[in-house]
């Protein structure tokens, strides 16, 4: 079996772009991956259009050898831009193997330890501005049977937050808890924004509401301030969503500067990087929780490790998305008490519909975290999928 072409297919979801990757062999095999990368798409193309050059001809089963070959020839090793796009080819490969064994990819990853994988949700608070708004949405939520969310309540505060706009961002967390009442897991986003006395002052104040964790409290770029915050945190942090590989986790985890970690499947390296990295934190006895707001491919294959990784703990989902998700791939998830089974369909167990992926293209998006438009992630109609 040889690999004969590489394609992507760009795919506007409103808040961002879909980008999958699609690994086409000699065998009429063909396997997809995704490399979503909020607003970075145009690099990232560019990247896999290098990869392409390399593995065209190559046995796409011999995933480790193309792996570390791609990653070695890259030079400028480790990003976001090469990481994210190695990552996609790597889950299309195993999507190919799977496939041409006829097992779903956890199968070859050692069996499944789990039948379902707890979640929570995000994108939940789709435009609300106001406490209220938020508690509202939130109680719409666990209507349907949601355990655990996650949120923002920051506004567009960076650095800094000051002591009005901390109390609007805690009476936001308040109208949620109070909506959802004590047994709803409540996981608090930072998306990296403050600094060190700030994030050590915002945890001591979540404290009250007791979430299950403060998300990337400081920029991704000090693993020593996010241990300063975690050592004077009343409450859990949980950080990782934007290292690359084990060779950025080697050095977390000799700092131990959070207490989950959350590799990204299309961005760390992909699926047997995410497994290695797992590993390495089980025996640290540290909670798998992967970072996954991304489509439809990378939250297929997310599933497909989620399934084999003792330590694995809870998996992100989005809570609703663009009415033509359900177009673009074959995603079929079930759902079931805060709970999404694996599926057991060859390889990753999605395909993509190349044909709609087109009738959606690229669209520029820029990042809104700080424009004060951080729940405009959704179009006026969506559509909830589970």
């Amino acid at each position: 079996m040889k690999i004969t072409d590489v394609k992507i297919f760009t795919v506007d979801c409103f808040r961002t772009n879909w980008v999958f990757v699609k690994v086409y062999t000699d065998e009429g095999i063909d396997g997809v991956g995704e490399a979503t990368l909020e607003y970075k798409e145009k690099a990232l193309w560019g990247a896999v259009e290098h990869i392409k050059e390399a593995i065209v001809g190559k046995d796409p089963r011999n995933i480790e050898d193309i792996w570390h070959g791609v990653y070695r020839d890259a030079y400028w090793r480790g990003g976001a831009v090469l990481m994210s796009a190695l990552s996609a080819v790597e889950m299309a490969l195993w999507d190919i193997l799977g496939k041409s064994l006829n097992v779903p990819v956890y199968q070859l990853l050692g069996g499944k330890c789990r039948d379902k994988v707890r979640i929570y949700i995000n994108g939940w608070f789709a435009g609300a501005k106001e406490p209220e708004e938020f508690g509202q949405k939130a109680k719409i939520a666990v209507e349907r049977g949601v355990t655990a969310m996650k949120w923002d309540p920051f506004g567009k505060n960076y650095m800094d937050i000051s002591n009005k706009d901390l109390d609007k961002a805690l009476r936001c967390v308040d109208a949620v808890r109070s909506a959802v009442g004590p047994e709803v897991d409540l996981l608090i986003e930072g998306h990296g924004r403050f600094n060190i006395p700030t994030g050590i002052k915002i945890a001591k104040e979540l404290e009250q509401f007791k979430p299950m964790f403060f998300e990337e409290p400081v920029p991704p770029d000090s693993l020593e301030a996010l241990k300063a915050v975690r050592d004077k945190s009343p409450v859990a942090i949980s950080a990782g969503e934007r290292l690359y590989t084990r060779w950025d986790y080697r050095r977390f985890f000799d700092l131990m500067p959070a207490d989950y970690i959350q590799p990204d499947i299309s961005h760390a390296g992909g699926i047997m990087e995410l497994k290695k990295i797992s590993a390495e934190a089980e025996c640290r006895y540290i909670p798998f929780a992967p970072h996954n707001p991304s489509g439809p491919v990378a939250n297929a294959a997310t599933l497909q490790l989620a399934a084999c990784c003792n330590n694995f703990c809870i998996l992100e989902i989005m809570n609703a998305d663009v009415t033509w998700r359900k177009d673009v791939t074959t995603e079929s998830l079930t759902y079931e008490d805060g709970c999404i089974f694996i599926p057991d369909r060859p390889g990753l167990g999605i395909e993509i519909n190349e044909e709609a992926c087109l009738e959606h293209p690229y669209k520029v998006h820029t990042l809104r975290h700080y424009t004060g438009a951080l729940t405009d992630i959704r179009p006026a109609k969506t559509e909830f999928y589970f």
